[in-house]
Order: structure tokens, then sequence, then C-alpha cells
């Protein structure tokens, strides 16, 4: 499949990034244009080298988010050797670096891209990312704050939430509740933050407030089976016995093979 137009790449791969929020990408960022005329600008104009670089992109982009990660790469690869200046292509090559693991590779993408937009604020987001996943916290707190500071920054909740599981991470959870709160007030109907903090405060002890929260997701159409598992542990921990079955019931009937059934299954709520 082929998005139909260049400004559909980037929404398309921000769905890809919400549907492994629980994984890799959890922190993903992608911008809507780019200095350079990326993939979301205007095609007006632009050379034949690099049309056919952003159709490969646009391909690439279409297979990343159907989760087939090194045909994805082969695509961006071949839309590199179109045009090796393709800012658009080095910051996705970097995410799908991200998503097989591979974080030198990543690292090396993210900032060949950076190195053309240095104060691109999705970009320095995927960096602050990865130096998450890499355990350099001061290095990842330092590259989200430049992110935020840039006025024009139009996905300050998605970065503050990940600053926020950052900070956790780091074991600073009093730290990361204030972040993630401050990217609940901006986006109170993004899932993974009502998930995040919902888990971070169950992990905290304040059960009765972490209910709040997961229950907002688990009612809302994106509940699954990590929302939906937090809830049944939540529900029991509160003694709310009926909330809890209906909650299982919904696990066992919309993900049955996953490992949150298994747990349950098992009576494993500490998992």
């Amino acid at each position: 499949m082929i998005v139909s137009n260049a400004a559909a790449l980037w929404r398309l791969l921000a769905g890809a990034c919400l549907l492994a929020a629980m994984g890799t990408l959890a922190g993903c960022a992608l911008a809507a244009a780019d200095a350079d005329g990326g993939a979301a600008g205007s095609t007006q104009g632009e050379s034949e080298a690099r049309r056919r670089a952003r159709i490969r992109l646009e391909l690439a982009a279409s297979y990343l988010q159907r989760g087939q990660a090194q045909v994805a790469l082969e695509e961006v690869q071949q839309a590199l050797a179109s045009d090796p200046s393709y800012t658009d292509a080095h910051h996705l090559r970097g995410l799908i670096f991200m998503s097989l693991g591979d974080l030198d590779q990543a690292e090396q993408s993210l900032r060949r891209a950076q190195s053309r937009t240095p104060n691109d604020p999705d970009i320095l987001h995927n960096l602050g990312w990865l130096q998450c996943q890499r355990g350099q916290y001061e290095q990842a707190e330092q590259l989200f704050e430049r992110a935020l500071a840039v006025p024009t920054y139009a996905a300050r909740s998605k970065t503050l939430m990940s600053q926020g599981l950052c900070q956790q991470r780091a074991g600073r959870a009093q730290e990361a509740e204030k972040t993630l709160l401050r990217a609940y007030e901006i986006d109170a109907g993004n899932p993974l933050v009502g998930y995040h903090l919902a888990a971070l405060m169950f992990a905290r002890g304040e059960t009765q407030r972490a209910q709040f929260y997961v229950r907002r997701v688990n009612n809302g159409e994106f509940g699954n089976a990590e929302s939906l598992w937090l809830g049944v542990r939540i529900e029991r921990a509160l003694g709310d016995t009926v909330a809890m079955r209906q909650l299982a019931e919904q696990l066992r009937k919309r993900f049955p093979d996953s490992r949150q059934v298994q747990a349950l299954d098992r009576g494993s709520f500490d998992e």
C-alpha cells in the first residue's frame, strides 16, 4: 500500500507509534514537516530524485505500520540511494532501527537527521527516547527539554509522556508523576498517558487515583490487554469484585491468547 499523499505518511506513522506504545517505540514522535522539504511538505518543484525517494519513504512507512520493519528498512535504504540528503529518510531509518533494537544504528541515523535540522523537536524527542533506552537518563532529560522549549512544537504531550516514563525508569517516581500529569492536562484523551499514570500510581500504592485513570482508558476504544489487566488488579486491590469480574471477562473474550489471560488463570496478580 502506498499512502495517497505525502502528508498522510506522517499521520500513518504517528498511528504506528501509537500502536507500538507499549513496546520499543513508546516514545517515538514524527515531524509534520521538515526543513528540507520533507515528507509532509509540498511536492511542487521537487527533483526527480526526491520524488523517487519520497515514494520509497511512503512505502517504508506503510510497511513499518504493518510491523514489517526489515522490509521498511529496505525501502528506506532505496530512498536514501535516490536522495542521500533526505532528512525524513534518515529520521525514519532511525525509528526503524529502534524498532529492531539496534540502538547504535538508530542513533547514527537520528544524528544524521539532526545535523541537517538541529532544532527539530521531533528528532530531539526521538534522540531523547533512544538515550533513555540506553540508560543515559540525564542526556535524555536534556534532549526532551530542548524539544519542549521549541515554541511551535505541537506534540508536547507526547514528549512529556516519554519524559515521565524515562524519569520513572531512572527511579524518580514523584517527578515522573508530575510530568505525566502535565501531559494529561494537555491531552486528557490520550490513552497512553492515562495508562501510564494509572500504572505509576498503582505501583506507588495510590490505588483509588489509579482507578480513575485506568477506567477512562478501559471505557474508551483503546483499551487493550495491558490496560484491562491493570484494571483487574486495581479493582481487586480495592475489593470491587463485580468490576474485577467484568474486566476479567472482557480480557478473556478480547485477548484469549494473551499473557495477561495466562496470568489471570494462574491467579498471578502481582505480575
